[in-house]
């Protein structure tokens, strides 16, 4: 994988990159099964309808690296900051996508990532502040001390989500989908005293 700067249609298994830069390489259809990239750097690459499936990723850097297509499956992508991927100006959808993941502490703040997928996942303290996250999926997903202020997530899905805290005053839901009884979380967020 270092040789060379444009691979399609690859597999890629059981690979050891931790604490590597990779540098201007271009993947299309490709597939990494359990490869380890902790602390890797991916400075302008680019990534098109690509599976990462049971891969370490955690605190990897995306350094003006983009994303279009991309499945992340059972893989653990903790504390990453995402705004430091080149994300599209005109915003696509689905350009990422986290399944049966931990993404924990990953920030993507102010990002443009309508219809984004992070389902039956562990999101702990991950940070979406001023992102459009319209119309994504977060089913399933437990997101214990995850930040939403400002953000846009309208028709976005939360069935079966659990453990956040979204201040529907400072949030866009409308249309957004909630299960019970984790709904009765608005309520916390408006200052009132609960009686059973």
């Amino acid at each position: 994988m270092r040789d060379k700067a444009y691979f399609a249609d690859e597999n890629f298994q059981d690979e050891d990159f931790e604490c590597e830069e990779i540098v201007e390489i271009e993947y299309v259809d490709c597939n990494f099964e359990r490869c380890s990239f902790g602390a890797t750097t991916f400075r302008k690459c680019r990534f098109v309808s690509c599976t990462f499936d049971a891969c370490d990723l955690s605190n990897s850097k995306w350094a003006d690296s983009s994303l279009i297509g991309v499945r992340f499956e059972e893989c653990k992508v903790i504390g990453i900051d995402w705004t430091a991927a080149a994300w599209p100006a005109v915003a696509l959808r689905d350009a990422v996508a986290f399944t049966e993941s931990a993404i924990n502490h990953c920030t993507f703040l102010g990002l443009r990532l309508p219809g984004l997928k992070i389902t039956d996942c562990v999101a702990r303290e991950a940070d979406f502040r001023d992102a459009d996250l319209s119309e994504s999926d977060f089913s399933g997903t437990d997101l214990t001390g995850s930040l939403f202020s400002a953000t846009n997530l309208v028709r976005a899905d939360f069935s079966a989500a659990r453990n956040y805290r979204i201040p529907p005053t400072e949030n866009r839901l409308a249309g957004a989908k909630f299960s019970m009884p984790e709904a009765i979380s608005f309520l916390h967020c408006m200052e009132i005293d609960l009686v059973e």
